[in-house]
């Protein structure tokens, strides 16, 4: 008697239980979540990571969980009215994974969780009101931190050791650049490496801004982390090419587009990351609530083919160093 009564209370704990997403998809009439992903581009390193970062969680597209892509494709001005359909959508969060999507999904969808990946700092952005406690409906990831505009610098004087002058690409227009270009600067001077900036705002700026760098006259090119000089890579990447000018990236697409050599955040990590925070929203918690996440760790990627095109030898000790090396 007792045994038949344990098994029936047991019976009814587990009716009792909370079901997996899965579970509670399978049951006829149960509505799906939708959620939104705005990016420039699909990459390897984006989508398919946090496909399966939210499968593993219980997500998995077209049975627990709807997603539609909106894509800028290198036309910033289009993430609005992207930003706008996904909204019409009614999805439940949208991940913007990059600064001008996250601005395109607050003004389009003001009361919908944005789950960021921001290259910029989204303190000063204006996305959060801090990294510990973001308020509002902004959170996620920065990609954003001073110290690797130090880091670069050094790399570029061990890749380059006679340099004595660097110039550094940058847009004003970014809130975050003044300060990645004033922790630049410092790193530079420190090696006794001048900095020559130059800068462009809109893509128009762009062609004068390199005939810019050629009149500086530098050993080197530096760019600093900006959507538009990411949107503008493969031009970037060519004209370092053809300019015989090596070349420091702040993102691995640089170099995945021919550059030389990029420092900066590991994409896979990163949206394995942002899973875990799109799985806390659909559970309930508010991105307000959520603090704000940096980079467990920066990469370093070279590109062995641009390095022979320079003629640059590059120093077995920083090859090492590479989490990633393109022949």
């Amino acid at each position: 008697m007792r045994a038949r009564a344990r098994a029936l209370a047991l019976a009814l704990l587990a009716l009792a239980a909370p079901a997996p997403p899965g579970a509670l998809a399978a049951e006829p009439g149960a509505r799906v979540p939708a959620i939104g992903y705005l990016a420039n581009e699909p990459t390897p390193e984006s989508v398919p990571v946090l496909r399966q970062a939210l499968a593993d969680l219980g997500w998995h597209e077209g049975r627990t969980l709807r997603i539609w892509y909106r894509y800028a494709q290198g036309r910033p001005a289009t993430y609005p009215q992207h930003a706008e359909a996904l909204a019409s959508l009614g999805v439940a969060l949208i991940v913007a994974a990059a600064p001008p999507a996250v601005e395109a999904a607050r003004q389009a969808a003001p009361h919908v969780p944005i789950v960021m990946v921001s290259t910029d700092d989204p303190v000063a952005r204006g996305f959060v009101a801090s990294l510990a406690a973001p308020g509002g409906q902004v959170t996620g990831i920065t990609t954003f931190a001073v110290e690797a505009s130090a880091r670069r610098v050094e790399l570029l004087k061990r890749l380059v050791p006679a340099l004595t002058r660097v110039a550094v690409l940058w847009n004003p227009a970014n809130p975050s650049a003044a300060l990645d270009l004033h922790h630049t600067q410092a790193a530079a001077r420190a090696l006794g490496v001048e900095v020559a900036p130059v800068e462009a705002r809109v893509d128009s700026d762009v062609r004068p801004a390199l005939a810019a760098v050629e009149q500086r006259r530098a050993g080197a090119l530096l760019v600093l982390a900006d959507p538009l000089l990411l949107a503008q890579r493969r031009r970037l990447v060519s004209f370092a090419e053809r300019q015989r000018l090596p070349a420091m990236y702040p993102l691995a697409e640089f170099v995945d587009a021919g550059g030389l050599v990029a420092y900066g955040p590991g994409w896979t990590e990163t949206f394995r990351r942002v899973a875990i925070f799109v799985d806390k929203i659909l559970r309930g918690a508010r991105p307000g609530d959520l603090p704000v996440e940096r980079p467990r760790r920066m990469e370093l990627v070279v590109n062995l083919a641009a390095a022979r095109a320079l003629k640059l030898p590059i120093p077995s000790a920083l090859l090492l160093e590479a989490d990633r090396v393109l022949q």
